[in-house]
């Protein structure tokens, strides 16, 4: 059984940083595609970014670009996603996810609360 867990989230003000954690037990980490994803409150789940899994190739949804990070470290089984300048439209549930081939993400976490105010 695969396990993730999130943290790192808080309430922070409007221009500062977060860096969110994604730890990841069971089967070889290494073997993962993990991404991240996040959810505002009234909106859809969306695509924040991915990494391979030897982290080599990273994705960033376009509107993400700029201002986010995604890193990963095979050797301690986490991946982090780097938040910076957040903004008000940042608000929302965080959640990192893995799969081991093409197509939907298979296992999820719980997701951690990241709250910008103005």
């Amino acid at each position: 059984q695969v396990q993730l867990a999130e943290s790192g989230g808080g309430l922070v003000p409007a221009g500062g940083s977060l860096r969110l954690s994604c730890a990841v037990s069971g089967r070889a980490f290494s073997s993962y595609t993990l991404g991240w994803f996040r959810q505002a409150p009234g909106k859809e789940r969306e695509f924040v970014a991915s990494i391979s899994r030897l982290g080599s190739t990273t994705n960033y949804a376009e509107s993400m670009k700029g201002r986010f990070t995604i890193s990963r470290d095979n050797a301690e089984n986490t991946a982090s996603l780097q938040i910076n300048t957040l903004k008000p439209e940042d608000t929302a549930v965080y959640y990192c996810a893995v799969k081991t081939r093409l197509g939907p993400y298979e296992y999820w976490g719980q997701g951690t609360q990241v709250t910008v105010s103005s």
